[in-house]
């Protein structure tokens, strides 16, 4: 017995109530669909259908049966489906959710050489900075940089590894006391941002706690406070690179002790993923390791 074939026919007698109309779609016999059941029926060792000489009535074993076959066929149709979509040019639309800086910045450069890559995926982009439910606000792929464990009710893929920096403007050291150690941070002007886990704490070497004249919930916006020269910030190496570089902006205790961040690609755990968000990802790995400051992992 082919119990596959026999599942369809079930769930197709199932849902017209006729073994003449199952027979006319699938331009067979009455008796063959009507042997298929049975061998399934003596498989399972009860009897899934009333039969009469007009239509089909499902027993109570029946009902049961039916509801967990349709599960099964769709979970064979989207397992088809997935490997379908695997071999074609991914298309469709991607909701993504990003932090505000790391939007503008990094992944702003990635997903432009993602959609020269793949024009036919449409992305829906939402960049933030406060904590979101993935699955109550329908993304497909969220972004999160990261120096503690995730929450576990998502998958996340490591992309790539971030620093931090104790960011000021060389006018603002030029102005104030020197900084030589980690607690000298506690008498100057240091920045906080608001969704930072730790708050005031700064995570240098067993921790210091600061105060200034900003709390900000935009790194963005503490970065140009910086820049003006108004005090010290805990920045995100993806943020201040370029401005460390140039000399913009002075890095201050280089040899404290700092986390890094992890980026993570997150996507919510469930059974069948889009193949479109999977090789979005793997776009994503693959550009990280091919870029010098990122392949850290």
């Amino acid at each position: 017995m082919n119990k596959l074939r026999a599942i369809q026919l079930f769930v197709r007698l199932a849902e017209l109530g006729s073994f003449t109309r199952v027979a006319e779609q699938l331009n067979t016999s009455k008796s063959v669909i009507s042997k298929e059941v049975s061998r399934l029926e003596e498989d399972l060792g009860v009897r899934l259908l009333h039969r009469t000489t007009r239509n089909v009535q499902l027993t109570h074993a029946g009902e049961g049966y039916l509801q967990r076959a349709r599960e099964i066929l769709a979970q064979l149709e989207a397992a088809d489906s997935f490997v379908q979509d695997l071999q074609q040019a991914p298309r469709g639309r991607l909701k993504i959710n990003a932090p505000m800086a790391l939007g503008i910045t990094e992944l702003s450069r990635m997903f432009a050489d993602f959609m020269r890559t793949y024009p036919d995926i449409e992305l829906d982009i939402h960049l933030g900075d406060e904590d979101v439910d993935l699955v109550e606000q329908g993304f497909d792929l969220g972004f999160r940089a990261s120096s503690q464990p995730l929450d576990l009710a998502y998958v996340g893929r490591p992309l790539t590894r971030f620093g931090y920096h104790v960011c000021a403007a060389p006018q603002y050291l030029q102005q104030h006391e020197p900084i030589v150690s980690v607690d000298d941070l506690r008498s100057h002007n240091c920045f906080e941002y608001s969704y930072f886990k730790g708050k005031n704490v700064w995570p240098l070497d067993d921790g210091v706690r600061i105060g200034g004249t900003l709390r900000v919930n935009s790194v963005i916006f503490m970065l140009t406070a910086i820049k003006s020269g108004l005090g010290l910030g805990l920045v995100p190496e993806f943020l201040c690179r370029e401005a460390l570089a140039s000399g913009e902006l002075v890095e201050v205790l280089p040899a404290a002790r700092k986390p890094e961040l992890t980026l993570y690609a997150l996507y919510p755990a469930r059974h069948f993923v889009p193949a479109r968000v999977l090789q979005c990802i793997d776009f994503l790995e693959q550009w990280f390791a091919g870029r010098s400051p990122y392949n850290r992992l």
